[in-house]
């Protein structure tokens, strides 16, 4: 069995200090249209500090959210513990979720699919804990479809500086396509760009739902 706790504490804190300024920037409405009339068990990948748990509609009655990162799972039980749907903090990694088979109603990504390890093995074990008709809700920041900003962010990704300074991040993944390679039907979709900073240029995102074809 891999590991479960992955820890990267310096790029955790950097991300503490970092996500406040992009939730205010928009990131806390993409959140809110991602969860939107989701309802029953839910799966969350890479819950990281807990930002989407106060957007969890109460039609969700319980939120099964996985993060393998120490500093990141700690505060997001702080969070869990202050927000009305019910939570459960575990150490698990996207490899090898350590949920049952076909006992999720909802998977929720957000974020966390850029930095798997295997995008395939990922979703894999998505579609083996979401129930027949279960939906997966992804909210991933996704390869530019234009130049020169899609080299640009192949060239990052290659170099291997990016994913080392970010936590395993690469911007250069096609998540949608694996979301359909890996068997899934894409039966919502927005994309759109995003700078979650101020002086970082647009990068492209997508927000939707699948399900297992």
């Amino acid at each position: 069995m891999p590991p479960t706790d992955l820890p990267h504490p310096r790029f955790a804190r950097l991300y503490l200090r970092a996500a406040p300024g992009a939730e205010e920037r928009g990131a806390r409405q993409h959140r809110q249209r991602l969860l939107a009339g989701a309802a029953g068990q839910v799966v969350e990948l890479g819950a990281g500090q807990g930002l989407n748990f106060p957007h969890y509609p109460t039609t969700v009655t319980e939120v099964l959210a996985i993060e393998p990162e120490p500093t990141l799972r700690a505060e997001a039980e702080r969070v869990a513990s202050e927000v009305a749907v019910a939570v459960t903090l575990i150490a698990g990694v996207a490899d090898a979720l350590p949920a049952a088979d076909d006992s999720a109603d909802v998977v929720v990504t957000s974020l966390v699919l850029c930095s798997v390890p295997n995008q395939a093995r990922a979703l894999a074990e998505i579609r083996r804990v979401l129930r027949p008709g279960g939906e997966l809700r992804f909210y991933e920041h996704v390869i530019a479809s234009h130049q020169p900003l899609r080299a640009l962010f192949k060239a990052a990704d290659r170099s291997g500086l990016w994913p080392a300074v970010a936590g395993g991040c690469h911007l250069s993944r096609d998540t949608v396509g694996a979301i359909e390679q890996a068997g899934f039907t894409v039966t919502s979709l927005e994309r759109f760009g995003f700078a979650p900073a101020r002086f970082q240029p647009a990068v492209p995102h997508a927000l939707g739902i699948a399900r297992p074809a």
